[in-house]
């Protein structure tokens, strides 16, 4: 009995320390941060995860829309290299959070997570 209890132990540990690496593959970072990247470097993607209307109504110049609803376990044709600087934002950081953890999940490795559209100063664009 003290075998399996420790065996148990052990694999609810493992399984601990499994579901914070996706958190661990982005980093938040101040929208100044990534307003100073966007005017900088060119090597990156602007992602964001709100819907599709949310989207139309107003967004940062060159950003992609994935919505975070639709971010899960299968491939991102929009997102094709894993190791590319995504810096991801929503309306008010929320979603941005959650879409972050579910990309890192699924390999994406250089993610910089900056909030929301809501307190960006940045310029703004509508379709």
């Amino acid at each position: 009995m003290l075998k399996f209890t420790v065996l148990i132990s052990a694999l609810l540990l493992l399984a601990g320390c499994g579901a914070g690496t996706a958190q661990a593959n982005y980093r938040h970072i101040s929208q100044e941060e990534a307003a100073s990247i966007m005017e900088s470097e060119s090597d990156y993607v602007i992602l964001d995860v709100r819907t599709p209307e949310e989207f139309a109504a107003g967004h940062i110049p060159g950003a992609i829309n994935v919505a975070n609803e639709t971010i899960g376990r299968t491939e991102i044709p929009e997102l094709p290299q894993k190791d590319q600087k995504i810096l991801v934002y929503c309306r008010s950081g929320h979603r941005s959070r959650l879409a972050s953890g579910k990309l890192a999940a699924l390999g994406y490795t250089n993610l910089l997570e900056f909030g929301g559209i809501n307190t960006w100063t940045g310029p703004v664009v509508t379709d």
